[in-house]
């Protein structure tokens, strides 16, 4: 098996992993720091992530340069890109710890809902991130370089066990009395371990040098030229995911950023079930693209795309609709109270709702990558994410984590509605067929399974037998009902070659 298939199964491996590892560990650490040190924990990793925009997407950057001048083999020109993103990064990690020290003395003056403990608790906590983000930005690099050598094995493999350990890990610290800053420490030595072995593979293995040969203007505004993009989209993703920690860490209580970040970890976990199909259609794109295909043919593959993101989907935000408060209340709800568990219910709800449309038309995305028609999108994406946030700072004052939520979404809906428009006049999408193809048999199957998986709720118990019982049975329905009456020719199809295929590989 190829580097690329075996760093795609891994890239699934991971993805099941962090999901499911997730779900699980979540209540558990929640339930042994509290509601409160929880928030403080999630709030300052969240404005660490902040920071690490300084890193302008050079990670990104150097996988693209490695891979050009390896192809190339310009041996200097890589040795000498690699010595001057490392002179980069030494400026980068030097400015993370002035900016840290800077937020490490205002830290009470900005999260003002806290108590002195807390604030000393937090102090804590952020010393030690702004410390892991110097040594990790450029750290990060050594795994840029193994895949810009298409070594995709070696840095996932040792991704996935650091994963597993580091869970193993934190079980015991929590068990043995330890708290947040006692996580943050774990994940520190995680780290700085993580770059000693990935250094010793690249170096003595992959044989890589870093030496500067020559040194250049020209040469570092080539790689910001590159990276510029990538840094548009990692600041729309702060504002997506972790603005919303530092606004409401000005009002609220770090009790309300708990409930804040589990409902948007559940959101991103709904993402992260489309994300797994839509991410290996790039390369059609871009074949399409240089393929010069029609509009039309655009569409075509952009509704078949689309809608089998579009069934997946439903099972989980129908599902979740209908026993989603119940899996909560089980999940987390000794921790956070009937009250709290409805909200993050309510604000996981919101965020599934407004992700939904981006998510089924993702391989309009991977079309304006293959077209390089980028800059239009990150300029919608970053001013209307920027005004969902601010909108949601103030409904934040009075409704607290749903307002914040609220804002958000609202800005997602706005961009949805501005990029449809752009699809169908200017890269000639129909957009209008692909709505009516998508609802075809899909909508009105949803609806009946929707209103039969409602009968489930009847079935009476509370606990984890109950639940299980509930989606076992509802997901069987879901599945059987929607293969009859809600797909067509084409999905049947796949779904057929999709089980034979496993069949066969089963018997070998």
């Amino acid at each position: 098996m190829s580097q690329i298939k075996k760093g795609a199964a891994l890239n699934y491996l991971t993805l099941f992993l962090t999901n499911i590892v997730g779900l699980v560990m979540t209540p558990f650490i929640l339930n042994h720091l509290g509601k409160e040190e929880y928030g403080i924990y999630l709030t300052m990793g969240a404005l660490v992530g902040t920071i690490s925009l300084l890193d302008f997407g050079l990670n990104n950057t150097v996988v693209r340069f490695v891979a050009k001048y390896r192809a190339e083999k310009d041996r200097k020109g890589e040795e000498n890109f690699l010595a001057t993103t490392m002179l980069i990064y030494s400026v980068i990690s030097t400015l993370v710890v002035i900016i840290g020290v800077i937020f490490y003395g205002n830290l009470d003056t900005y999260f003002t809902k806290m108590t002195s403990e807390e604030i000393e608790i937090a102090r804590v906590i952020f010393g030690i991130f702004i410390f892991n983000l110097a040594v990790g930005l450029p750290g990060g690099t050594l795994t840029g370089i193994c895949l810009g050598y298409e070594d995709f094995v070696f840095p996932k493999s040792l991704n996935i066990i650091r994963y597993v350990l580091r869970s193993v890990a934190v079980i015991g610290v929590l068990l043995f009395g330890g708290k947040a800053i006692a996580l943050v420490i774990v994940d520190t030595i995680f780290n700085i371990l993580i770059i000693l072995i990935t250094g010793y593979y690249v170096f003595r293995k992959l044989k890589v040098k870093i030496k500067l040969h020559f040194f250049s203007t020209k040469y570092i505004r080539q790689i910001f030229s590159y990276s510029t993009w990538i840094f548009v989209f990692a600041i729309v993703s702060m504002f997506q995911w972790q603005a919303g920690h530092w606004v409401l860490g000005r009002i609220s209580t770090p009790g309300v950023l708990s409930i804040y970040g589990i409902g948007i970890v559940l959101g991103t976990y709904y993402g992260a079930f489309s994300s797994a199909i839509s991410s290996v259609f790039l390369p059609r794109a871009t074949k399409m693209n240089v393929d010069n295909a029609s509009g039309e043919e655009l569409t075509d593959m952009m509704i078949k795309i689309g809608r089998l993101s579009f069934i997946i989907l439903m099972l989980i935000l129908t599902g979740f609709l209908l026993f989603g408060k119940q899996f909560i209340n089980l999940w987390v709800g000794e921790e956070l109270g009937i009250e709290g568990c409805f909200q993050v219910w309510i604000i996981a709800v919101m965020i599934m709702f407004g992700y939904t449309l981006p998510l089924i038309q993702s391989f309009g995305k991977s079309i304006l990558e293959a077209k390089a028609k980028l800059r239009f999108r990150a300029i919608v994406y970053l001013t209307f994410m920027l005004l969902g946030t601010v909108l949601g700072g103030f409904l934040a004052y009075n409704h607290g984590a749903i307002g914040m939520v609220v804002g958000s979404v609202i800005g997602w809906f706005i961009i949805q509605i501005i990029m449809n428009f752009y699809f169908h006049n200017k890269i000639g999408i129909n957009i209008i067929r692909f709505f009516k193809q998508l609802s075809q048999k899909t909508i009105l199957t949803v609806l009946l399974i929707f209103a039969i998986g409602y009968t489930l709720n009847f079935i009476p118990g509370s606990g984890w037998v109950n639940f299980i019982i509930k989606g076992v049975i509802y997901s069987l329905a879901y599945g059987v009902i929607m293969y009859t009456l809600g797909t067509v020719e084409f999905e049947k199809e796949l779904l057929k070659k999709t089980i034979s295929d496993i069949l066969t590989r089963i018997k070998k």
